[in-house]
């Protein structure tokens, strides 16, 4: 019932700049935990960014400068500034929900590659 689509990634120079949107429905996404994570190649998914509710954000170590995650309430849409880019921001994107009863649901992700 619960649906996200990514959209935003491609293919970027190092230093540049993209906004990462994750269309959200069939979910009460204004009251629920979004989350972005990444997994590159050969690596495991690693945690980037989580808001609760429309404020309360968190971001893994090292990210918090270059990553921004902010929510659009009116328009059931999550996003995910990322300035800088680096190589090794290179991977696929992912943005999930987090439900009432602890449920995840996972989006199908976008990709974003970086080169030097």
């Amino acid at each position: 019932q619960v649906q996200l689509v990514e959209s935003g990634g491609g293919l970027v120079q190092a230093g540049g700049s993209l906004r990462l949107s994750c269309a959200v429905s069939g979910s009460i996404s204004s009251f629920g935990v979004m989350e972005w994570s990444r997994q590159a190649p050969g690596n495991e998914r690693e945690w980037v960014a989580q808001i609760i509710g429309g404020d309360t954000t968190n971001y893994a170590d090292g990210l918090r400068g270059r990553f921004t995650i902010s929510r659009d309430n009116a328009k059931n849409t999550l996003y995910l500034q990322i300035n800088s880019l680096k190589p090794e921001d290179t991977a696929i994107y992912y943005c999930n929900e987090i439900d009432g009863g602890g449920k995840t649901y996972w989006g199908q992700g976008t990709q974003v590659t970086v080169s030097s």
